[in-house]
């Protein structure tokens, strides 16, 4: 069976790429069509937009992770497969209305990391493959909520449209991963990871993953309200549909998050980071 590792930009998950070599390496981007976003440097935008294969404005993710791509591409002397559903602006609008995605509905990661990851490999590999998810040693437990999703043959599955039934579409659920945790099973923990990284010629972000994920504990998404204003103004525009209030997070808007003042320094052990190929879960 074939080897896929997903990518995310983080630490750990290019650290499966580089000590876990697979078949195939795939990473899936967040992308804006929002100019407020827009990736600064001319010649890398357009060479973002020749990997995808679809005119590159920005991202909702921190700009240092295209960096961290190409710097692992490099690193790792292997083609790193790039992928992007739609851009987040149009998955969020349905007919007149608009719909954000939150912790009971994350249709964001379904739209914007499986699905795109899937379409890869519907057209690439066409066969079940052994998919690597950087859950370190102790993620025991998100291993596990993972497999309780497995179908009888220890497989992931997708629901795609296999056909046609007179006028409506005709719906299966298409085996395509089998999940593997090689982090686990090796016993290897973040220290050994940030270890490993240091000074190494691979650039990496403060955090991987959507600035404004609603994931992020409020005072965490403070910090990304400082440090990537532009971004996270996205997210508050988003909340305001037609004089209506929507949120991202039960209770509580971003525009409030970011009038809070920051009342500490933030460590790593204040938030769960989403750096196992993965969105946070």
């Amino acid at each position: 069976m074939k080897t896929l590792n997903s990518l995310s930009g983080g630490k750990t998950s290019s650290y499966i790429a580089v000590h876990y070599q697979a078949d195939y390496n795939v990473f899936a981007l967040v992308t804006t069509k929002d100019k407020s976003c827009l990736f600064p440097d001319k010649k890398l935008r357009q060479k973002v937009s020749d990997k995808l294969n679809k005119d590159f404005i920005g991202t909702l993710e921190d700009d240092v992770i295209i960096y961290t791509m190409f710097d692992l591409e490099q690193y790792i002397g292997k083609e790193i497969n790039w992928v992007s559903g739609n851009y987040f602006d149009d998955i969020i609008i349905k007919g007149d209305n608009r719909y954000l995605p939150n912790v009971t509905q994350r249709f964001c990661t379904t739209e914007l990391k499986l699905k795109p990851i899937y379409e890869w490999w519907k057209d690439n590999v066409k066969e079940v493959v052994k998919v690597r998810i950087g859950y370190r040693a102790n993620e025991t437990r998100r291993a596990k909520t993972m497999l309780k999703k497995v179908n009888g043959n220890g497989n992931l599955e997708m629901k795609d449209i296999v056909g046609k039934r007179k006028t409506q579409n005709k719906w299966a659920n298409i085996e395509w991963q089998k999940p593997e945790f090689p982090l686990i099973k090796d016993n290897i923990y973040k220290d050994q990871i940030e270890s490993f990284w240091q000074n190494k010629d691979v650039r990496f972000a403060y955090m991987n993953n959507c600035i404004g994920c609603f994931h992020r504990n409020p005072m965490l998404l403070k910090l990304m309200s400082e440090k990537h204003p532009n971004k996270f103004e996205w997210f508050i525009k988003q909340e305001y549909d037609k004089g209506k209030k929507i949120t991202f997070k039960n209770g509580v808007t971003y525009k409030s998050i970011k009038k809070t003042k920051l009342q500490y320094n933030l460590f790593e052990s204040d938030f769960t980071e989403c750096d196992s190929g993965y969105c946070g879960i």
